[in-house]
């Protein structure tokens, strides 16, 4: 998007060899000028319902250490959460756990389809476009991973797990990214948690994942275990290890181009 404070989608390591593309679609808490910052206070665009803490350094640290290219997000999940189709009720939300989101309130359909056109649509060319061109240069189907990160509690409920690996509809890669990291027993590890497909997050991976062919997998990190930087960055090093394993260890995608 050429308008000023409008940057919906930022890309790095382009030149990666690897037959993967790394996704972080809630990497930024920016909001756009004109919106005026949707009303909230500095606590709520800090909080995790603003973006997904941590998770765009951890991004990165996974695209240098696996040699593949990142698609981030360059806006709050509160302008347009980009995991989410402009039919979700969710993908504006006026409001997000316990924090209301007044620039989000009785939006018409213009305005809804006016975001969904500046965010969603140069995210998701941009994404599709990376993902041809990587499967160009590897010369075969490349794998797609997203990456987040979710709140130790949520909804006044706390969660044990550490580290969900999710999927749409074929298992495959999750769970051998499962079973990888329960082998090193560093962090407490689950399927399909703390969210699954049946929560609506998987649009990303059943579109450019699933969808084309693809074996697909979200990553979501317990973000106090990613808090910092350095943090962030050492979960790089530890999932790029355990992502390596599950690649390697899961079946083709059927139809998949060796």
């Amino acid at each position: 998007m050429a308008d000023a404070g409008w940057t919906a989608v930022e890309i790095t390591g382009t030149a990666g060899a690897a037959p993967l593309v790394l996704v972080c679609e809630h990497a930024s808490r920016a909001i756009p000028p004109e919106l005026d910052d949707l009303g909230l206070d500095d606590e709520a665009r800090s909080a995790h319902v603003a973006w997904d803490i941590g998770a765009a350094v951890l991004a990165r640290r996974l695209s240098e250490r696996l040699d593949a290219p990142l698609v981030s997000g360059g806006l709050s999940r509160l302008v347009y959460d980009c995991n989410r189709p402009l039919s979700a009720p969710d993908c504006i939300p006026a409001r997000s756990e316990r924090y209301d989101v007044p620039g989000n309130r009785d939006l018409d359909e213009a305005a809804r389809r006016l975001r969904f056109e500046r965010v969603h649509e140069p995210f998701h060319a941009t994404l599709a476009d990376v993902c041809r061109t990587q499967e160009r240069r590897c010369g075969r189907t490349i794998d797609l991973v997203t990456v987040h990160s979710f709140t130790p509690v949520y909804l006044g409920v706390p969660r044990a797990v550490e580290i969900g690996f999710l999927h749409h509809e074929d298992a495959a890669l999750a769970s051998a990214a499962v079973a990888a990291e329960r082998a090193r027993g560093a962090y407490r590890a689950a399927l399909d948690e703390p969210y699954s497909a049946a929560d609506g997050v998987t649009y990303t991976l059943a579109r450019h994942g699933e969808g084309e062919g693809r074996r697909a997998l979200m990553i979501e990190v317990r973000n106090d275990l990613i808090a910092t930087d350095a943090a962030s960055a050492r979960m790089g090093d530890h999932l790029a290890r355990t992502l390596a394993r599950a690649l390697a260890d899961a079946p083709q995608a059927a139809g998949a181009a060796p």
